[in-house]
């Protein structure tokens, strides 16, 4: 069987991205070879519909379950309406995220993990737009996150899980905006220094 896993990094021993429609890399992994392929999650940093164009991606790719640590109510949606089953919750690394899922320790979602309009918010390269500067020529950093009004919030599960793996899902999801921080404070010191 085919196994989705959202990762924020281009192998097995990637730690588990627990943001589905933006997570850098899914990995594809056969559970019955444990042979594995990572995909670039070209969909990261679309201004809207990350998780909708995930939800194809995946699904164009024969996958049969999606590991992660949550989805939001369209992307559920879409890949329920293709039969891929859903496992929200999941942290730590890809391959452990296969054993336990190999092993029936994961349980299927029943709906989503996060509300219309929050989530991790999506970092990327922009070119200037919702500037108001520069007729959108401009080359900086931007994220549709703080462009928007919406209020950033981190995707939390709406279903109770265990103390011990809700913590490790925080803290995995902290590491992430620690590294989308650490990006942004680097861009900003290029743009100083032109």
């Amino acid at each position: 069987m085919r196994v989705a896993v959202s990762a924020t990094g281009a192998n097995p021993d990637a730690a588990i991205d627990p943001r589905f429609g933006r997570c850098p890399y899914f990995i594809i992994v056969d559970t019955e070879t444990l042979e594995f392929e990572a995909v670039p999650n070209t969909s990261q940093y679309a201004p809207s519909g990350a998780g909708i164009q995930s939800a194809q991606m995946i699904a164009s790719k024969g996958a049969k379950v999606v590991l992660t640590g949550s989805v939001g109510p369209n992307a559920y949606q879409a890949l329920s309406a293709t039969g891929i089953q859903i496992i929200n919750g999941v942290f730590g690394t890809v391959k452990e995220a296969v054993e336990k899922f190999k092993s029936g320790q994961l349980r299927q979602a029943t709906t989503p993990t996060t509300q219309m309009g929050f989530g991790m918010g999506g970092f990327g390269m922009g070119a200037g737009r919702r500037s108001g500067r520069g007729m959108g020529r401009g080359q900086g950093m931007r994220t549709e996150a703080f462009a928007s009004s919406t209020p950033i919030a981190p995707a939390m599960p709406t279903t109770l899980m265990p103390r011990e793996q809700e913590i490790q899902m925080l803290e995995n999801q902290m590491k992430i905006l620690q590294q989308h921080l650490e990006q942004i404070k680097k861009r900003m010191k290029e743009l100083e220094e032109k």
